[in-house]
């Protein structure tokens, strides 16, 4: 099965940085500032996180969370990858991930980049 993440590095959607793949910081540089007193400071370039149902987004899913739910592996089985529990949060518009899973019932939408590849079917 060819999940989401190996099918952007595969296609080149995703650019090579020190960053793992699996990383919400992996297609983001790391920028320099220069303080007066000369000293180089990195830092990550900023990520915009993008509205729920932005367009650059597919809905792949929809998963309904149930008592004792956990966003790595729902990640896991619907995305192929724990660590991308970030892709849910970005598509459901959570700054706290907990949030995402602790009441039953709420609806998730699982997306992946627009035209990746990817997902699995809800059961």
């Amino acid at each position: 099965m060819n999940y989401p993440l190996q099918a952007m590095v595969q296609l080149g959607v995703i650019p090579p940085v020190t960053f793992p793949p699996d990383s919400r910081y992996y297609s983001f540089g790391v920028q320099q500032y220069i303080a007066p007193d000369g000293q180089s400071i990195p830092y990550l370039q900023r990520r915009i996180v993008p509205q729920p149902g932005a367009p650059n987004y597919a809905t792949v899913n929809l998963y309904t969370v149930q008592q004792g739910d956990r966003l790595d592996r729902i990640a896991a089985k619907y995305l192929g990858d724990p660590l991308m529990a970030w892709l849910i949060c970005d598509a459901n518009g959570a700054i706290d991930p907990w949030t995402l899973v602790e009441t039953p019932g709420t609806v998730l939408a699982i997306t992946t980049p627009q035209g990746a590849p990817g997902g699995t079917i809800a059961q």
